[in-house]
C-alpha cells in the first residue's frame, strides 16, 4: 500500500510525502524546517522516520531547508549530480557524506520502492519528475514544467495517481505585475506549465488509467486554486469526461493535502 500527499504546495515552496509500510520520504523540501517538522507532525510522523529526500531540481522553493533537514536527522539526500553541484554552489549546509547520486531514466530502489526519475523541460541544471512503482502501482509527480512532451506523457502514462503542476492562468499572468521578461520566463518553454495544459494532459491520461490527480504548484499571482479546478473540469469536457471520470483535487499552499491511498 502506497500512501502520499503534499506538505506545501506552491510557487513559494514544495515538499510532498510518500509513505510505504517500510519506506517513508520526501521529495523537496522548499519550506523551513519547522515547517517541514510541523506538517509530518500532524500526519503523526516523526521527521527521524525519515529514509530520504528526493530532490527534483535546485531552485530554492524545493531545496530551501535540504541541508538544515538532512543534517539534524541524518537523512540521505538523493539528486542527479547537476542538481547536486548546483546547490553545493549556494547551500552551504549541505554535506557530501549524505548524498546519494541517480541518473535521469534510470531506475533505483529505495527499501521497497522502484523509483525512476525522468528529465523535465525546467531552466534548472537537470531537473526531473519522479514514476514511485509499489506492487504493480505507480504513482507520478511532475513540477515545475515548461511543456509536456510526448517524452512526459510516456512517462506519465499508466500511472494511478498523479501529482501535477498547474502553475498559472495565462490570462491571470498577462495583467499581473510581474515584469515582462519574467511572464516570458513563466509562459516559455522551460518555465511553468499553464492550467489548460494540465486539464488536457489529465484528459489524455485518464485512457490509460488515471484514478486521482492532485493540481501542484500554483502561482500565488497568477492563478486561483477555484481557476485551475474549473479549467481542468472545462478541458475535461472537451475530451468527453467530466469531473465523475476522476478524483482531483488542487493542493492547499500552506498546509498538508488530503492523504492519498493507491493499493
Amino acid at each position: 500500500m502506497l500512501k502520499c500527499c503534499s506538505l506545501y504546495s506552491g510557487s513559494t515552496g514544495n515538499s510532498f510525502f510518500f509513505q510505504t509500510e517500510d519506506t517513508k520520504l520526501l521529495i523537496d523540501a522548499g519550506v523551513s524546517c519547522k515547517k517541514i517538522e510541523s506538517a509530518l507532525d500532524s500526519l503523526n510522523i516523526s521527521p527521524n522516520d525519515i529514509d530520504a529526500v528526493l530532490i527534483t531540481h535546485e531552485h530554492i522553493d524545493h531545496t530551501r531547508s535540504i541541508g538544515v533537514l538532512s543534517a539534524k536527522y541524518k537523512i540521505p539526500i538523493y539528486a542527479n549530480s547537476e542538481t547536486w553541484n548546483s546547490l553545493l554552489k549556494t547551500n552551504s549546509k549541505l554535506s557530501n557524506s549524505n548524498i546519494n547520486f541517480f541518473n535521469n531514466d534510470k531506475s533505483f530502489e529505495l527499501n521497497d520502492l522502484k523509483i525512476i526519475p525522468f528529465s523535465t523541460p525546467h531552466d534548472a541544471a537537470n531537473p526531473c519528475g519522479f514514476n514511485i512503482f509499489k506492487d504493480n502501482k505507480k504513482v507520478s509527480i511532475a513540477t515545475d514544467l515548461g511543456h509536456i512532451s510526448s517524452d512526459i506523457i510516456k512517462c506519465l502514462e499508466n500511472s494511478s495517481f498523479l501529482m501535477l503542476e498547474a502553475n498559472y492562468d495565462s490570462d491571470v499572468l498577462k495583467y499581473s505585475s510581474y515584469p515582462y521578461l519574467l511572464k516570458k520566463r513563466i509562459s516559455g518553454p522551460n518555465g511553468h506549465l499553464e492550467n489548460c495544459i494540465t486539464g488536457k494532459t489529465i484528459a489524455h491520461l485518464i485512457n490509460s488509467g488515471l484514478q486521482k490527480a492532485l493540481l501542484i504548484h500554483l502561482s500565488k499571482e497568477n492563478n486561483f486554486p477555484e481557476l485551475a479546478y474549473q479549467t481542468v473540469i472545462e478541458e475535461l469536457k472537451k475530451q468527453n469526461y467530466s469531473k465523475n471520470d476522476i478524483f482531483f483535487n488542487v493542493a492547499p499552499r500552506d498546509i498538508p493535502s488530503n492523504l492519498f491511498q493507491v493499493s
